[in-house]
């Protein structure tokens, strides 16, 4: 009997997959798809549909008599909540399993308070969202978040995070499980990042970069679809790569000559003061640039060079098709990708670089959200998920 139940109830997992991307479907195309009978098609779209996880769309054309109905993903049937939470700032939403946003609220929020009352934020802030999108907290079906530091992915938990004091080894999911039942997935924010931008701009990419340079400078790589986490949470850590021209800079990491202390909002800032120019972060970076300031815009050009310098080496490793400019030294536009496909695109083979776009964040301040939203429903809706929910 029991075999027999996890059979039906893989059976229903199998199904939703084909119906999770929205394509609305028929049942004789649903059987021709699994070599399913027809019967058995109608009883697992059934369950799906007591679920609440599939619904009716419009008909589909008929050749003659009544028209066959269709069936696709509900993307109201469940919520989730995503988090992307940053050094200086934290944005919570509600999204449904379209990773459409429901609710949404950024604050400034300081990372260093440690993980209790930034948690206890996130999670406060959740309700509220979820109170104002009109959904109890039964909906959701998962949540996702992302924090500015390495991250072992398989436990949620921070590792050695330079810039998150009190953080190391904290266990995220097990803390947010005590207030919220649902399961919790962490990773770092490039990595969601990358996955944000991809869902918003570039779906049918499979080898695609995306690098946030800000405070920090990191980067989230996909390669064949897949997110490349590394051994130990820290794959795309190009921020501490040494550049030659910075070989004396000291670095926060203990190192010298980092592209991060070069390259990074405070490290251009660092650069313009020593020219004369009052600039005491990142955002005075930006703004000087947007007004003109030829020394602020020569200094961003610079950094985008000392960017290329280190993404040539990762276009001859990873060949992507794709490399995002993201973070809030972005907010410069096209000064500073300009540095960078300066050096890309002269110093890479032109194998490598024939159909490689370097471009601008389309998902911009979104790419955090939207990723750690898209890191909550692929697990959601994955078979593993939702066998348990089938058997439940």
């Amino acid at each position: 009997m029991g075999g027999e139940a996890a059979s039906a109830g893989m059976g229903v997992t199998e199904l939703f997959q084909l119906l999770r991307d929205g394509v609305p479907r028929t049942r004789a195309q649903l059987a021709k798809s699994t070599g399913l009978a027809r019967s058995t098609i109608a009883v697992r779209v059934d369950e799906l549909m007591r679920m609440g996880l599939v619904t009716p769309v419009a008909e589909a054309a008929s050749t003659g008599g009544r028209p066959p109905s269709q069936f696709a993903l509900n993307p109201g049937a469940r919520v989730v909540v995503a988090a992307d939470i940053g050094a200086s700032h934290a944005t919570v939403a509600i999204t449904d399993l379209g990773a459409t946003i429901l609710a949404e609220r950024t604050e400034p929020l300081d990372i260093t308070l440690g993980p209790v009352p930034v948690l206890t934020w996130t999670l406060e802030t959740a309700l509220a969202l979820l109170a104002e999108a009109g959904r109890p907290a039964r909906d959701i079906a998962a949540i996702g978040i992302g924090v500015p530091g390495p991250v072992e992915f398989s436990t949620g938990r921070p590792v050695n995070p330079p810039i998150m004091p009190g953080w190391d080894r904290f266990d995220i999911p097990g803390w947010v499980r005590q207030h919220l039942d649902a399961p919790v997935l962490v990773d770092n924010d490039v990595n969601i990042m990358a996955l944000g931008e991809r869902a918003t701009a570039w779906p049918g990419t499979e080898h695609l970069m995306f690098v946030k340079i800000a405070t920090g400078i990191g980067a989230g790589v996909i390669s064949g679809g897949q997110l490349l986490r590394g051994a130990q949470g820290v794959a795309g850590d190009i921020g501490h790569v040494r550049v030659a021209r910075g070989s004396d800079v000291p670095c926060s990491c203990g190192n010298r000559g980092c592209l991060e202390a070069l390259a990074s909002g405070p490290a251009i800032a660092r650069e313009l003061r020593g020219q004369g120019v009052d600039a005491q972060n990142g955002n005075d970076v930006v703004d000087l640039v947007k007004h003109g300031n030829i020394d602020a815009i020569q200094a961003v050009r610079q950094a985008g060079r000392d960017i290329g310098e280190v993404l040539t080496a990762c276009v001859s490793l990873m060949n992507p098709s794709v490399i995002a400019i993201g973070g809030s030294m972005a907010r410069v536009g096209e000064h500073l990708i300009a540095g960078v496909r300066e050096v890309v695109y002269t110093r890479s083979t032109p194998l490598a670089t024939e159909h490689l776009s370097i471009v601008q964040s389309s998902a911009a301040e979104n790419a955090g959200v939207s990723g750690a939203s898209m890191l909550a429903i692929e697990h959601a809706l994955s078979p593993a998920a939702l066998h348990m929910l089938v058997t439940a």
